[in-house]
């Protein structure tokens, strides 16, 4: 598989780099090659195109922390708990790399309908987190008992998604981390919560 071998790597972790720093549109394949420390021809015996560059930076990235999460949240028992774990490790993840964060929250929304939708088939893994929380804590009776899980799969991640993109808009002039109970609350508080 070419995800295991250490270029890919490489190349992944240089794209993100690349791509915040120049933009999507001006990030030459030429200079994420350059920033990887490989050949040119090299990229492309990983990757179609920048195109597929920048798909597989979301699938790698999101893959990863995707699998963390659902670690963390399996041994907890309370959807409340599960969500403040949901919503301090998103944070965390994207302050502790901001390049990545400008490449998640503003370089991944190109107009693209195919690039939307490859990006759309990796967020699936995400949002069935969501959706996971939210019916156990329908279950648990924390949340009311009558949510649309849809829209409240909406509501939470909307909600987290725009809380980064403001914190990468205004330039990390405030600290992400210090939302994370604050955005919590707003969040049981919009399904309902109750202790249970």
């Amino acid at each position: 598989m070419k995800k295991n071998k250490p270029k890919y790597k490489q190349i992944i972790d240089a794209a993100v780099i690349v791509i915040a720093e120049n933009g999507y549109h001006s990030a030459q394949v030429s200079k994420i090659a350059k920033t990887a420390g490989v050949a040119d021809g090299t990229i492309y015996l990983y990757f179609k195109n920048k195109e597929d560059i920048l798909v597989s930076v979301f699938e790698e990235k999101m893959g990863i922390f995707v699998e963390n999460l659902e670690k963390q949240i399996t041994g907890i028992s309370y959807a409340e708990k599960k969500l403040y774990t949901l919503v301090d490790m998103h944070f965390k993840h994207l302050a502790s790399d901001f390049h990545l964060a400008i490449v998640t929250q503003l370089e991944l929304r190109q107009s693209n309908k195919e690039l939307r939708l490859r990006i759309n088939a990796v967020l699936k893994g995400y949002l069935a987190i969501i959706d996971h929380i939210v019916k156990t804590g329908m279950e648990t009776s924390e949340f009311r008992k009558d949510l649309d899980v849809r829209l409240a799969r909406q509501m939470i991640f909307g909600t987290i998604d725009e809380t980064v993109t403001s914190w990468v808009m205004n330039d990390q002039k405030y600290d992400l981390i210090q939302l994370v109970k604050p955005v919590h609350q707003l969040l049981i508080n919009g399904c309902g919560y109750t202790k249970a």
